[in-house]
C-alpha cells in the first residue's frame, strides 16, 4: 500500500456543457477506502464521476488519479488511465450482441492486450472472481440482472485495479439482487481496492462504514464517515 493517493483533486470545477456543475472540490482517496457519493438527482454525481474516469475535462483546478494528471490528459491517452480504473455503471452497459466471454474479450483488448491465452485465462478468472465461472457463452439477454451486473463487475475487474468507480450499480435492481451486489462490490476495499459509489441506499450505508462525500448547492462536501 502506498501513501500516494489514489484520488487527488485540488480546487477543481467541473462543467458539463455551459454549465458549471461543481466548483472548488479538494478531495482524496488512499488504497482500500469506502467512499460514498450522495445527492439528488442531477447534483453532479454522475459528472464527477466522468471527470475521474477521463469522459470529462477539468474545467479549472487540479486533479490526479491512479497517477495521471487529468489537466494534461490527452484523449488518445485516456484508455491508459482507464487501464489503471474500474467502472461500473447502473445500466450494465454490456454489448447485447456479444456473449458474455466477448464483452469482455472486447474491454481487454481495448486497453492493449495483445495475447489471446492470457486474455481467456483472465476472462475466466474474473467471471469465477464474481460468481459466474461458467456464463462466459452466454448473451447477455440470457442472463438475470444481477447476473448482467456481475458481469459489469467483472469487466471492471479485468486490469486489476486498485480504484473502482459506480455509479448507481444497483439502481435496475430488485431488492434482493442488490443485496447481493453491494455484498460483492463491498469486499473490494477489503481486499486493498478502493472503491467510490454514487448511491441512494442509506441502509446499506449504515451496515457498511465508509466515508461520504455529499454533492449539494454545487459544492462536493467530505462528510464524517459512515459508522456501522
Amino acid at each position: 500500500m502506498t501513501d500516494t493517493p489514489l484520488i487527488r483533486l485540488d480546487h477543481v470545477s467541473i462543467r458539463h456543457g455551459a454549465h458549471v456543475i461543481l466548483q472548488d472540490v479538494c478531495v482524496d482517496v488512499r488504497e482500500g477506502e469506502l467512499v460514498y457519493l450522495i445527492g439528488r438527482t442531477g447534483c453532479g454525481k454522475s459528472s464527477l464521476l466522468r471527470t475521474l474516469y477521463g469522459d470529462l475535462s477539468l474545467a479549472s483546478g487540479e486533479g490526479h488519479v491512479c497517477g495521471f494528471n487529468l489537466s494534461s490528459l490527452k484523449h488518445r491517452n485516456v484508455h491508459q488511465l482507464r487501464r489503471k480504473l474500474g467502472m461500473v455503471f447502473q445500466d450494465f452497459g454490456l454489448l447485447e450482441d456479444r456473449s458474455v466471454g466477448d464483452n469482455l474479450d472486447f474491454a481487454l483488448v481495448a486497453t492493449g492486450w495483445k495475447d489471446k491465452t492470457a486474455r481467456k485465462r483472465r476472462i475466466e478468472e474474473v467471471l469465477t472472481m464474481v460468481g459466474l465461472p461458467h456464463k462466459a457463452y452466454k448473451q447477455p439477454f440470457e442472463l438475470s440482472g444481477g447476473e448482467q451486473q456481475r458481469v459489469a463487475i467483472a469487466r471492471a475487474l479485468l486490469n486489476d485495479p486498485r480504484l473502482l468507480l459506480a455509479d448507481e450499480p444497483t439502481g435496475n435492481l430488485d431488492p434482493e439482487t442488490t443485496e447481493e451486489i453491494l455484498e460483492l462490490m463491498h469486499a473490494l476495499p477489503s481486499q486493498g481496492r478502493s472503491l467510490v459509489m454514487a448511491t441512494h441506499d442509506w441502509a446499506s450505508m449504515e451496515r457498511r462504514p465508509g466515508r461520504v462525500w455529499r454533492c449539494q448547492d454545487g459544492a462536493l462536501h467530505d462528510e464524517a464517515p459512515v459508522r456501522a
